[in-house]
């Protein structure tokens, strides 16, 4: 689009020219501040996102800055103000022409990486996930500065082929040496677009670890144990292990109290009984209601289960342990048993006592005791 403006201006002289291509910069510019970037302002006011104010606010300079430099790089390339004998044209191209195309690049770098950063910044703050805004922020800017300098370059015609080769070549170099930084890198990121968890969130791992995340960084997240012990995990073995985030999608935490009764128990009271322990307790929430569940009939006992409410996974351990003390109060104050297993044992011993023979194990042998004098005395008759 731009080598063909010039164009508009063939047949007029060069002081002609030059006001034309100044006059309509101005235009320009002042029509894009003053009724473009006006109007979308009256329009992202409306709005209950501040993400597109976050974008007219960082692209009100490059925008202005574009429409009044765009027209000094116009005003070089017009046919008579190149070939007019008082002006070289490659003086002209080196002092206003390369150098405003210059501006208007770092601008929009400038302006690229602030809206950003500034938007990746707020939805961390708003939604409270990952402490990924610096990472993400180091690395957009990262590559916009390799964005502007690549630009800058091919603008005043020197040759990055050289440069493109050796970066490659060094990008293998430390991708082979930082392959696993690399992997826990791109694990966080993905963790991240997942939204498997955030900051704050109790999450355990399929090898039992189980704790608050408190920070995620570049190469590994930190867990908050219960135990107060701080467990550092990396982010590609996270992402490739199986992660329960109790936090979510809400916080509050079914708990599950296992208990048993008696046979011959009245089921309706200790039902109401059980239901009145864990109403009033105070961790347990009013809604959804605590329930009783007979799940089994073991070999000692009718196998209840009280299911009940707690406001976060952090409070399951303490309800349990509060609920069974209460429960064991309030039954043995019922007079209702809590069974432990039980096992007949039946003792039958004879009246003469036992045989010899059956103590020996073979039924009706006789002793070898007896066996023997009646051996020798036959053998005392061989003799004889």
């Amino acid at each position: 689009m731009i080598p063909s403006l010039p164009a508009l201006f063939e047949g007029l002289t060069a002081v002609e020219a030059t006001v034309a291509v100044l006059a309509v910069s101005v235009v320009a510019a002042l029509g894009m501040e003053f009724v473009v970037l006006r109007l979308a302002r009256r329009y992202v006011s409306a709005t209950d996102s501040g993400y597109d104010d976050i974008v007219i606010s960082s692209l009100r300079a490059p925008l202005v800055v574009t429409a009044a430099l765009a027209g000094v790089f116009v005003l070089t390339q017009v046919p008579a103000i190149r070939s007019s004998v008082l002006v070289d044209p490659q003086l002209l191209d080196d002092i206003f022409g390369r150098p405003s195309l210059s501006v208007i690049v770092l601008v929009w770098a400038h302006a690229a990486n602030g809206v950003v950063n500034q938007v990746v910044a707020a939805v961390n703050e708003e939604g409270g996930r990952f402490d990924f805004a610096p990472v993400f922020s180091n690395v957009w800017t990262l590559a916009v500065l390799v964005g502007s300098a690549g630009t800058l370059l091919w603008l005043w015609g020197i040759e990055i082929t050289p440069l493109l080769g050796a970066a490659g070549v060094a990008g293998i170099a430390v991708g082979f040496a930082a392959k696993d930084t690399v992997a826990n890198f791109f694990g966080g990121i993905a963790l991240y677009f997942d939204d498997t968890y955030k900051i704050g969130d109790y999450i355990v791992l399929d090898d039992g670890t189980a704790g608050t995340v408190i920070k995620v960084g570049v190469r590994s997240t930190t867990l908050l144990t219960r135990d107060e012990v701080l467990v550092t995990v990396p982010n590609a073995a996270l992402n490739a292990a199986k992660v329960t985030n109790e936090s979510a999608p809400q916080r509050r935490r079914r708990v599950r109290v296992p208990i048993g009764v008696a046979y011959g128990t009245d089921i309706d009271a200790f039902e109401a009984l059980a239901i009145e322990v864990v109403q009033a307790e105070a961790l347990v929430l009013d809604s959804p209601k605590p329930r009783a569940r007979l799940r089994s009939f073991g070999d000692s006992a009718l196998q209840y289960e009280l299911l009940c409410w707690v406001r976060g996974p952090t409070r399951r351990r303490r309800a349990q342990h509060e609920l069974n003390r209460a429960l064991y109060k309030a039954l043995a104050a019922a007079d209702i048993e809590i069974p432990y297993p039980k096992r007949d044992v039946t003792v039958t011993a004879a009246a003469d006592g036992p045989d010899p023979g059956v103590a020996d194990g073979r039924a009706g042998a006789p002793s070898p005791a007896a066996d023997e004098p009646a051996a020798a005395t036959r053998d005392g008759d061989r003799a004889q």
